[in-house]
């Protein structure tokens, strides 16, 4: 099957396919006669792995390791336990940044008029000197 193909299947993009093997995180696939990019199922399983791993958040560099495991049949388990739950701390992390920060502008946007006056307490607020 071709890239276009193997993108649709996968559901990924073709040029994310491109990227994923520029990065060495997918081998180059084999290639036609004509040059164009042939894969096979063992590719696709190993995309829909990569696709999988992105959408739970894994960085490039913890999908690389999380690839290296998968592929090793004698590992142990408590490594890759290791990095979902740093992960999961992670995600913990940046999520109660995030409702910091909607918290903020929630506040903000709550003082705020919103009529003709120019007068604005969120433009107040961005403008302020505080950490």
């Amino acid at each position: 099957m071709n890239i276009g193909e193997a993108a649709k299947e996968v559901g990924i993009s073709a040029k994310m396919i491109r990227y994923y093997e520029s990065i060495g995180l997918v081998m180059p696939s084999a290639r036609s006669d004509s040059g164009y990019r042939i894969y096979r199922d063992m590719d696709l399983h190993h995309l829909r792995f990569i696709r999988q791993a992105r959408r739970l958040g894994f960085s490039v560099e913890d999908v690389r390791r999380l690839l290296t495991l998968w592929q090793d049949h004698g590992r142990a388990s408590a490594e890759v336990k290791s990095i979902a739950l740093d992960h999961v701390e992670d995600l913990n992390r940046r999520i109660a940044e995030m409702q910091s920060m909607r918290d903020a502008l929630a506040h903000l946007a709550s003082h705020c008029h919103g009529d003709h006056r120019p007068d604005c307490p969120i433009l107040d607020g961005l403008a302020a000197n505080e950490p």
